[in-house]
């Protein structure tokens, strides 16, 4: 840390800038042991701040002062203030040009936020607030320029230079350098600045709009990638042609670029015109990428792609308001996915999502809004509540005003904020006059943290067929929050008669109504009902929230069976399996035994059965709820019990229908050519769980069959999950576990993307992740400690994906992460904060397990010079 302690930055204390920047003239001079950068800009004075000069302070970090000019006059180093981040220079005019010469060392940049280099390639990260490590800058998404960007660089070393907008001029100097100009026509914040150059090669394909206009498509990667880019320009084109028919959309420049990069933070990142990926996120091949890397590439080229107009042509006015365009585009790349896919087997991952990370967020040390009220380092609100719960709210908004005033408030939001920077604020108030309908009190969602419960109670008179709905709401405390006020929540119910059929709830013959919820506790009334019905309820998970209602296991099973909706079948399905392995968790810490309750493994045994059932649904619906998801449940986290009784319940499961799963496992082999589509993709994941099942038997036979899958897959999906089920048995050797992992190794080792399932199925696997494996895994010639991806997927495997092996022992594991957080935070502050994660949930576990993490986190408090991102994580958490 810089200062003894990081301070909070407040919501309460915005102020619009002293200055506007109009123009942003950048010229990037890139040599192999720095880059020197230029910037002219084209200042005026904020008109609503007032009519004096006032001092200009701009932003800057790691940055080396070369010299500064002031309407082309040079200024003497007496003539400006230089601070430890910032830059002061005195203003005597309204308008003026102010130039800026800075020395960056982009080699040495390990944070990989600003200007860095992965593999030999310059790149850049700016959003939060990565721009101030490139130049002295207004660093702040309010203020919105237009950029004309000049990039300078040896032809031979990077002959491919860009940057933001259209390539408008380049040319040659002597000694074998070259540069190109780019300029793009819209005002942006300066976190949507892009710059890349490199050697690389390029896909390009071309895309006409819906009114005529031709825009080429350009992807970039290294050249021995470029065979895996074919489906990342199809979802490119499909986002395209989405946007336009479902929001009227159409895009704006006369280019459209992507670029791969192996040292990313983040997923993707929709700088303006040029979006620099992960390179996860966009190659794929049939040999190298799952079905759920395909719909995951997807997914993310949509994403950044909607950001064109939901991020970029209308932006955040601060970084308070991060959910208005990261929840509203995430809603969008969901919708384009269900489309795309299975809408139900969406539905369902997206709330399995919620209601295990998300809900494990909420009630957290870190919990916040999706509108904060403070932060210390916005890094750390880059959380599963902006992004998905921030998209459950904009769902919820689309629930209470309907499809159509919704379509109507995105274009009236869109229209009247077009080159703006907006807030959560505005776009509330543009669907509510689009709509005509009152918001008032939804506005909730964006100020109060936490999940809420909603407790539902009913009653049936025979006598007069009237059915009685209660519904009560209420909001645990969260830091800083101890009472909420009543949510409006929309929840979307149906009443099932005693054969599961979905009764009518008014003369149209409706089968399914949406409660709006808004009072502290309230009833509705069903009339002309002749038996009492089982309700099914918050269908399509209509909000983010807990229901409580005493269903049975009898009752369970009868939705499991009956009921409808994708979502609440299965979400039946996890809450019976959920309070099966709680029996055994709570037997083990008795000393008793506890026998399985046969409804689940029976209900299973319909789920496979039922041959009219979806594929896609099916497969979910034979998922136990992982680890994580029971520990997020449980009053008091008792991590090996969890393992321990899931497992059991598998084996279970496994024994009682293993005939079935073998069959299904058999019938389900696709023959001829991989494709990621919809059907193709259901058959595959249904077929690989009843293999994951299989191998909990001690059946020599059965072992054998993930094996041959291994050595016969024709694709990655089937072979990695082959992979899985062979490490993960407890029936397999050692020698064959090696035999395979040596195999993948030597089949893959150049492949960097790939490189990380190897390591992410090692870290996670229980029988293999131990503490010890780890350390030989981290020295390992294919991990690289400076690669994000590599660190996830060892450290992250491990720490969030082991339950075993990381709780095991006296602590170690914990310890073993806290050594990782203290030597990242020196390295990239970013990743560190955010493998710190499972640390942060330490309240919640048994007393041993709870001081042991405790002690992890005060050693890492300990550490003098904490970044800000580490010291606000581990502050809250202790």
């Amino acid at each position: 840390m810089k200062d003894a302690q990081p301070r909070a930055i407040y919501l309460k204390d915005y102020q619009a800038p002293d200055y506007w920047i109009d123009t942003t003239d950048l010229t990037f001079d890139l040599f192999e042991d720095h880059a020197l950068v230029t910037s002219v800009l084209g200042l005026r004075r904020n008109e609503d701040r007032g009519q004096d000069t006032p001092d200009l302070t701009l932003v800057g970090i790691d940055l080396e002062l070369v010299s500064v000019f002031i309407d082309g006059s040079e200024l003497t180093s007496d003539q400006y203030i230089l601070g430890s981040e910032s830059l002061t220079v005195p203003v005597t005019r309204l308008s003026f040009s102010l130039t800026v010469v800075t020395r960056i060392r982009p080699q040495e940049n390990t944070s990989l936020e600003g200007l860095y280099k992965s593999n030999g390639m310059f790149c850049t990260q700016c959003e939060a607030e990565g721009f101030r490590k490139i130049t002295y800058y207004l660093d702040r998404p309010d203020v919105m320029s237009k950029f004309t960007t000049k990039v300078i660089a040896d032809r031979g070393r990077y002959p491919v230079l860009l940057s933001n907008g259209n390539d408008i001029a380049r040319g040659e100097f002597e000694g074998g350098r070259h540069w190109v100009t780019w300029k793009d026509p819209f005002k942006k914040p300066s976190y949507l600045f892009a710059l890349v150059g490199g050697d690389l090669e390029m896909v390009e394909d071309s895309f006409t709009t819906m009114n005529g206009r031709e825009v080429a498509l350009r992807i970039f990667t290294e050249s021995h990638n470029i065979d895996k880019c074919d489906h990342a320009m199809l979802s490119l084109k499909k986002s395209m042609k989405w946007d336009e028919e479902v929001y009227g959309r159409e895009y704006d420049l006369d280019i459209f670029m992507i670029v791969a990069v192996d040292h990313f933070n983040m997923g993707a990142m929709e700088n303006k015109g040029l979006n620099i990926f992960n390179s996860s996120c966009v190659l794929a091949s049939p040999d190298t990428a799952t079905d759920a890397s395909y719909q995951r590439i997807e997914a993310i080229v949509a994403h950044e792609y909607f950001h064109n107009w939901s991020g970029n042509r209308v932006t955040c006015r601060d970084w308070f308001q991060l959910s208005l365009k990261e929840g509203f585009t995430v809603f969008r790349d969901a919708e384009f996915s269900a489309d795309m896919n299975s809408r139900g087997v969406k539905r369902i991952a997206d709330a399995a999502i919620m209601k295990t990370a998300q809900f494990a967020e909420d009630a957290g040390p870190m919990a916040h809004p999706i509108r904060p009220q403070s932060f210390i380092e916005i890094s750390n609100f880059y959380t599963l509540t902006v992004y998905e719960k921030g998209c459950e709210v904009v769902r919820m908004i689309q629930t209470i005003v309907g499809e159509h005033h919704f379509r109507k408030g995105s274009d009236l939001y869109f229209e009247r904020f077009d080159g703006k920077a907006a807030t959560c604020e505005d776009f509330v108030k543009a669907m509510e006059e689009a709509s005509g309908v009152d918001l008032s009190q939804f506005r909730h969602w964006y100020n109060q943290a936490g999940t809420p419960v909603v407790t539902v109670t009913d009653s049936f008179d025979q006598a007069s067929g009237r059915y009685l709905l209660t519904i009560a709401q209420s909001c645990p405390a969260t830091p800083g929050q101890e009472t909420k006020l009543p949510f409006h929540i929309p929840v979307a119910v149906a009443l099932l008669d005693k054969d599961g059929k979905a009764l009518p709830l008014n003369e149209a013959g409706e089968t399914e109504r949406v409660l709006h919820v808004t009072a502290a506790e309230d009833t509705w009334t069903f009339e002309g009902l002749t038996e009492k019905p089982l309700p099914s309820i918050l269908r399509n998970f209509s909000a983010p929230v807990r229901v409580k209602y005493d269903y049975r296991r009898e009752d369970l099973v009868f939705l499991m069976k009956y009921d409808s909706d994708s979502y609440n079948r299965w979400d039946a399905g996890q809450r019976l399996a959920t309070a099966v392995i709680e029996d055994l968790v709570d037997g083990q810490l008795k000393d008793k035994e506890t026998a399985i309750d046969s409804r689940l493994v029976d209900a299973f045994g319909v789920v496979l059965a039922d041959e009219e059932l979806d594929k896609a649904v099916k497969a979910e619906m034979l998922k136990l709820p992982s680890e994580a998801s029971l520990a997020e449940q449980a009053e008091e986290i008792h991590p090996l019990q969890i393992c321990e009784s899931r497992s059991r319940v598998r084996k279970a499961i496994a024994e009682a229908h293993k005939d079935k799963l073998l069959e299904l496992y058999q019938t389900l082999h696709l023959k001829g050519e991989y494709r990621p589509q919809a059907g193709d993709i259901a058959k595959r994941t249904l077929r690989n769980i009843c293999l994951g099942y299989l191998v909990e038997l001690e059946d020599d036979s059965l072992q054998q069959l993930a094996e041959d899958q291994y050595k016969n897959a024709s694709n990655m999906t089937d072979l990695r999950a082959a992979m899985g089920a062979v490490i993960n048995s407890s029936f397999q050797s050692r020698e064959t576990i090696d035999s395979l992992l040596n195999d993948y190794l030597d089949r893959y080792k150049d492949d960097a993307v790939v490189m990380d399932s190897w390591f992410m199925l090692q870290s996670s696997s229980p029988s293999l992740g131990t503490l010890e494996h780890l350390r030989s895994l981290q020295e390992h010639e294919s991990f690289d400690r400076t690669s994000p991806n590599k660190l996830r997927a060892l450290l992250g495997g491990f720490t969030s994906g082991n339950m075993k092996q990381f709780h095991s022992g006296t602590g170690e594991g914990y310890e073993f992460l806290a050594d990782w957080i203290i030597t990242l935070d020196k390295q990239n502050p970013q990743i560190a904060s955010r493998l710190m994660t499972p640390l942060t949930r330490w309240k919640k576990y048994q007393p041993a397990i709870r001081e042991r993490m405790r002690k992890a986190l005060e050693r890492i408090k300990a550490v003098p010079d904490l970044s800000a991102d580490i010291y606000e994580v581990v502050t809250k958490s202790l």
